[in-house]
């Protein structure tokens, strides 16, 4: 399946719900963009932003050996450390300095993107040169559970956007067979990251593009078996739907699956993968609650296209069950207004 790389740029920003800071980094894609030149665009392009506004900074605190006394003297250290003789002490005391996480990971990640095979020369020059602006700030081991210590507000929310870009190249580029080198791997062939992006994806385009459903979510849906003992009823799967858009009359359920091939084959002859239907007809009849709109619950499967188009209807009692594709492999415009019409939204003022 080929997705060209500005939409796979929009659909992160979607997915990272960046999209005020993704329309003010302005990155010159074009069709011979690798997806490693175009997170070193978009990393470059905000990094600069990031300078102009100038980086964030706090008080950090430290404890370490000085000659003399700055801050509050740790008394018990220094005198098993046996220092005062040589007029040293151990001091704990803060610093306000830019020489925090989220510009340690950002330096981290210019260096191992400098390192990666397979970088344009040109965006490596500039990376080196966004280094040496940036060489008051140490460099830090990155692992995921680090990016989870970023404490983002209102005056350095723009950092959220930095952070997700150097969290995506850094779960992506792998040591090579060179020491201190690096390679990237090209996660739109990993059919399970795909799969997870297509689901962030269309849930946030829901949330953020229309008005029509108040609601827009996972939903977790109880089994609506008998419960004729607690022991039995623990071992039963959960269910979670990907997306769940509500308003006051509505309902719709959405599973989204990212696939390959969007139909399996059967005796030559196409069908929708059992599993799937399977999975979104036991969601319409265990939501059911009594109320109107669980009682019309519309599903729908949605794929992204691989070589056919889909428009599939099917109805039981009164929930409508759908089964569409949207093709990533056009302009913007179309795919925006294709996820409205399989909505329906096409027919209702947004």
């Amino acid at each position: 399946m080929q997705i060209p790389i500005e939409n796979i740029y929009f659909l992160l920003c979607y997915a990272w719900n960046n999209l005020d800071e993704k329309d003010r980094v302005n990155v010159s894609i074009d069709d011979k963009t690798e997806l490693l030149d175009l997170f070193a665009k978009v990393l470059i392009n905000a990094t600069k932003m990031l300078l102009k506004r100038g980086i964030d900074k706090n008080y950090i605190d430290y404890t370490e050996e000085l000659a003399g006394v700055k801050g509050k003297i740790q008394i018990s250290q220094t005198l098993k450390s046996n220092l005062l003789f040589k007029q040293r002490t151990i001091c704990a005391f803060d610093d306000f300095s830019a020489n925090i996480i989220s510009n340690r990971i950002l330096v981290s990640t210019i260096y191992r993107l400098i390192r990666t095979k397979g970088l344009d020369k040109q965006l490596k020059n500039e990376l080196v040169s966004l280094q040496r602006m940036l060489s008051d700030i140490n460099q830090i081991e990155i692992t995921n559970p680090l990016f989870k210590q970023v404490r983002l507000s209102r005056n350095n929310r723009f950092y959220g956007f930095i952070m997700n870009v150097c969290q995506i190249i850094y779960e992506n580029s792998f040591p090579a067979e060179v020491q201190g080198k690096y390679k990237f791997s090209d996660f739109t062939r990993d059919d399970s990251k795909m799969n997870h992006l297509f689901e962030v994806f269309i849930r946030n385009f829901y949330r953020i593009e229309q008005k029509k459903y108040k609601t827009v979510k996972k939903e977790t849906i109880l089994w609506q078996f008998d419960n004729t003992d607690n022991e039995s009823y623990k071992y039963l799967p959960q269910m979670e739907t990907d997306i769940t858009l509500e308003n006051d009359e509505e309902k719709i359920i959405i599973d989204a699956k990212f696939y390959r091939e969007t139909m399996t084959l059967n005796y030559n002859k196409e069908r929708i993968k059992s599993a799937n239907i399977y999975q979104l007809f036991s969601y319409l009849l265990n939501q059911q609650d009594g109320n109107l709109k669980t009682q019309n619950a519309t599903g729908i499967l949605l794929y992204p296209t691989i070589e056919t188009d889909y428009d599939l209807n099917f109805k039981y009692n009164e929930h409508k069950i759908k089964i569409k594709t949207v093709n990533l492999n056009t302009n913007w415009r179309n795919i925006s207004s294709r996820l409205k019409d399989i909505i329906e939204l096409e027919k209702t003022a947004i």
